[in-house]
């Protein structure tokens, strides 16, 4: 099904601010892409062109980042998840497949721990369900501290430089610069609020096993902010859950090596959708 008003940069008042997002595509069940720290719904423009022909497909700019500022509240994931559901709600949307990479993965998480009912499917692509050790929280307050003292360049660069595959820095310039452009479109203050977020989220493996929906994981395997053996967990801890890895590509797996990650997303959907229409013959039949 259609909205009646589809596009890109499209905006819609959600929870008190003005979030903006992308909707294109017609299919049964929306696919809602949720981008990592500190990046924007423009990460995921390979996956929506790639499915728009088959699939509805939603990219929306979290909280404070891209398009949708908020240089007042005190972000956290429970204040993005609550973010999720409500505009799903606006959307007129009573469940969707999520996909989130890195934080859009913790949001999904948190988002799967308090409200369940509303996804008919999960995709994890390069996330985990830990929170922050101490040394990790530590550092990340750290960080905040030099930003406020010194500026974003250093941590940006640092940040840029760590979630690619080394053979991206070295083989694929143009795709580095654009998510640099993006990275330091951010606002210091937004840079420091996301830190806070990721240092303040509550660890969400608790709920792996009660996770019973079909769930696709993917993971770089050369990925250094968020481990291969954090999904791997994931994979082992989640019924029936699928597990990907991609080669040479580091963090943003999406970016890196997009004709991969997108027939993995092709061949789970389809499995997916197949096993939908078999549950509903079945359902239909026992109602005879």
């Amino acid at each position: 099904m259609k909205t009646s008003t589809q596009g890109y940069d499209l905006t819609i008042n959600v929870n008190d601010f003005n979030l903006s997002y992308d909707d294109i595509g017609e299919g049964s069940i929306p696919i809602v892409f949720l981008h990592g720290f500190p990046f924007d719904k423009t990460m995921w423009q390979e996956q929506l062109d790639f499915l728009k022909t088959t699939h509805r497909v939603i990219a929306c700019d979290i909280r404070g980042f891209g398009k949708s500022t908020d240089e007042e509240s005190h972000l956290g994931m429970d204040l993005f998840a609550n973010d999720l559901i409500l505009f799903i709600d606006k959307l007129g949307l009573e469940k969707v497949i999520i996909c989130g990479l890195s934080m859009g993965g913790f949001i999904a998480l948190n988002a799967m721990k308090r409200f369940p009912s509303r996804f008919e499917a999960l995709i994890l692509c390069d996330t985990q369900c830990i929170a922050d050790s101490r040394e990790v929280k530590a550092k990340r307050y750290k960080n905040i501290e030099d930003i406020k003292e010194y500026g974003v360049t250093h941590f940006n660069e640092g940040f840029i430089k760590k979630v690619f595959h080394e053979d991206s820095i070295t083989n694929k310039p143009e795709l580095v610069k654009q998510l640099r452009n993006v990275v330091f479109s951010n606002s210091q203050h937004i840079i420091c609020q996301g830190l806070v977020a990721l240092a303040e989220r509550s660890e969400t493996c608790p709920i792996l096993n009660k996770i019973t929906i079909p769930t696709l994981i993917i993971c770089g395997r050369d990925d250094a902010v968020t481990p291969l053996d954090e999904s791997k967990f994931m994979n082992k801890n989640i019924k029936d859950s699928v597990l990907h890895v991609i080669n040479n590509a580091g963090h943003v797996s999406n970016l890196e090596e997009p004709a991969k990650f997108n027939k993995l997303l092709r061949d789970f959907l389809t499995d997916f959708c197949d096993t939908n229409v078999v549950d509903t013959k079945v359902n239909n039949k026992s109602l005879k």
